[in-house]
């Protein structure tokens, strides 16, 4: 690795820090291209000359449009702070079932762009959906702290999971979603809110 310090892991390998600007500029490339463009126009080839990358090179760091555009809710969904661990249980569940539905509801290009790609069969879409669920599972049993029980993770996340893709598909906003979200929320768990 030619001595520079390795920052960010990608879905593919570890990136150095220079390569990790390099992925850091095609993501933000392709949210700018997804405004402009929308899902349908948006092509690896384009983010890369917006981002002044050559196309062969951001190829080698994705496989696809919707890898790029799960790659940018992967690096949102990181971003987010820690879960807090105060406050009454119902309140910190739907906290984090807000945030996440939340992540891309003001970019709705970006939101549908999203449902879309995260239900490709990529290989890397795939793992990339992995360590989504298991941020979001990890998220939610933060929350839950000693309710985090397995058929209440379970029903939180195929709630949010199916409001996704309720959203998705043009049934509800995105903001919406995160309102239906906190009355699952409700539902599933006990006491006060």
């Amino acid at each position: 690795m030619s001595g520079e310090q390795v920052a960010t892991e990608g879905t593919r390998r570890r990136l150095t820090e220079r390569q990790a600007d390099t992925v850091r500029r095609l993501t933000d490339a392709a949210v700018d291209e997804l405004r402009e463009s929308g899902y349908d126009g948006l092509t690896v080839r384009n983010v890369a000359r917006r981002a002044g990358v050559a196309p062969a090179t951001a190829y080698t760091y994705f496989a696809s449009k919707n890898h790029l555009i799960t790659e940018v809710f992967w690096r949102r969904l990181r971003a987010l702070p820690p879960v807090a661990a105060d406050g009454p249980l119902r309140a910190r569940v739907i906290e984090v079932l807000r945030e996440i539905a939340l992540l891309v509801s003001d970019e709705p290009e970006l939101a549908a762009a999203c449902t879309t790609a995260m239900l490709g069969t990529d290989p890397d879409v795939r793992e990339l959906r992995v360590r989504i669920g298991g941020a979001i599972r990890g998220r939610l049993t933060a929350a839950l702290g000693d309710h985090a029980d397995e058929r209440t993770l379970g029903a939180l996340e195929l709630a949010y999971s199916g409001a996704l893709l309720h959203a998705g598909m043009g049934y509800t906003s995105y903001a919406r979603m995160a309102d239906r979200l906190a009355e699952m929320a409700e539902l599933i768990l006990p006491g006060p809110a």
